[in-house]
């Protein structure tokens, strides 16, 4: 069967992997040093095991920047292209997929469209008002960054959504659940055919749900911190609880990366929009996030000693920024919570620098990029990092960091 996937980034790819292992798969992308990379069984992102994949296995997987090429006579198109949340409009901008759309209407409007981008509650629904002679499913994805492809190999479950009373757009989803489920090496899996509006909230309600237990570990961080407790002991004994559960509890400077902030404010907005639904809590994990990133900003500056009333001291004060990436094993800075941290300390006049060897640039956010992790170390008067590795080791004493457990 051949399947295009348009967009290669984490989503993207891993799709195209786990699906190209039994079909004909095309890999649409707009950029042709991605391509190029891909053809030549690379990955244009940082993520070993789709590294691994792409240089040991078989695959029948093509990229290309030639959309003809890929939709033409294709049973599938997933739409995997990124839908960054909008402060302006308060809301997702979903103009990538309207994009692909667009073209695979005018190339192969028979083909069955997956949308695998995370989008608002409801717009499955309005594109096929708009697209009335397509058939498109919404498909969730649930993949952590860094681990994409295993979460594609070993799904905790498998959701694909159809058009209510439409025993076509059903059979569709079926098919297309068996694909991934075929393509997966994990065999025992829970799958949901439901309809596409529930499909889209079940994704952006559980990142919030994920959002918030972050955002809960790190209250409970900040309240140990400022009466000298140990956190670890206090989280340690409250996870042996089933209901709470020993997972996603280490505290760290906010939640970021490409999921967490932009859905739990999506999910804000669908909450607010008309009509109202009461969204206490909802606002609260929005809310958190940005308390945090203010709270240890704080903390930081008064840990280097920066103080308004001694300038001359002031000059010699240099915060190191140790990664600007969310997770191990990953070039993503989009949306990183130290990101956010860096910009709040930079706006009191405290000098940065940056360590990021990912980077190519000698700049960032007119902060000085290190390559060498000694001289970056040298020069720094505190080093912060979101999460700790052992390339910290030697400079420990530097590090303010709220990574409890070294394990994410």
């Amino acid at each position: 069967m051949k399947i295009a996937v348009a967009g290669t980034g984490y989503v993207g790819l891993a799709n195209a992997i786990l699906l190209a292992q039994k079909n004909e798969v095309f890999a649409v992308d707009i950029i042709q040093e991605k391509v190029d990379l891909i053809n030549n069984q690379k990955s244009p992102i940082v993520d070993k095991e789709i590294i691994d994949y792409l240089s040991n296995k078989q695959l029948n997987l093509t990229a290309t920047t030639d959309a003809e090429l890929a939709y033409k006579d294709a049973k599938y198109v997933v739409i995997a292209t990124p839908t960054n949340y909008d402060p302006e409009k308060n809301y997702f901008d979903t103009s990538s997929i309207e994009s692909v759309m667009n073209v695979v209407q005018k190339i192969n409007k028979d083909a069955v469209i997956v949308i695998k981008s995370t989008v608002p509650v409801g717009y499955t629904e309005s594109l096929r008002k708009q697209y009335k002679d397509m058939n498109i499913l919404f498909s969730p994805e649930f993949l952590r960054e860094g681990k994409a492809l295993y979460d594609d190999l070993y799904p905790s479950r498998i959701i694909v959504s159809y058009e209510k009373d439409n025993d076509k757009s059903y059979g569709y989803a079926k098919e297309f659940a068996s694909l991934l489920l075929d393509g997966a090496i994990k065999k025992d899996v829970e799958v949901l055919l439901i309809h596409s509006t529930e499909a889209e909230a079940v994704k952006l309600f559980a990142n919030t749900y994920l959002a918030m237990r972050v955002g809960f570990f790190n209250e409970l961080d900040a309240y140990a911190e400022v009466h000298n407790l140990d956190a670890k002991q206090i989280i340690d004994g409250m996870c042996l609880d089933p209901r709470i559960g020993n997972y996603y509890n280490n505290p760290s400077f906010g939640y970021g990366g490409y999921c967490l902030p932009k859905d739990s404010k999506q999910l804000l907005a669908n909450f607010t929009a008309a009509p109202p639904v009461p969204h206490t809590l909802i606002e609260a994990i929005v809310e958190t996030n940005r308390n945090r990133k203010d709270y240890i900003a704080e903390k930081i500056i008064k840990l280097a000693g920066f103080n308004n009333n001694t300038p001359d001291k002031n000059d010699k004060i240099i915060i190191g920024i140790y990664r600007l990436t969310m997770k191990a094993d990953s070039d993503n800075f989009r949306q990183s919570s130290i990101q956010g941290i860096m910009k709040r300390i930079k706006g009191k006049g405290v000098k940065v620098i940056v360590y990021e060897p990912t980077l190519k640039a000698d700049e960032f956010y007119n902060s000085d990029v290190y390559h060498d992790f000694d001289s970056f170390a040298k020069e720094s008067t505190v080093i912060i990092a979101n999460r700790f590795e052992p390339q910290l080791d030697s400079v420990k004493e530097k590090v303010y960091t709220r990574d409890i457990y070294i394990k994410d």
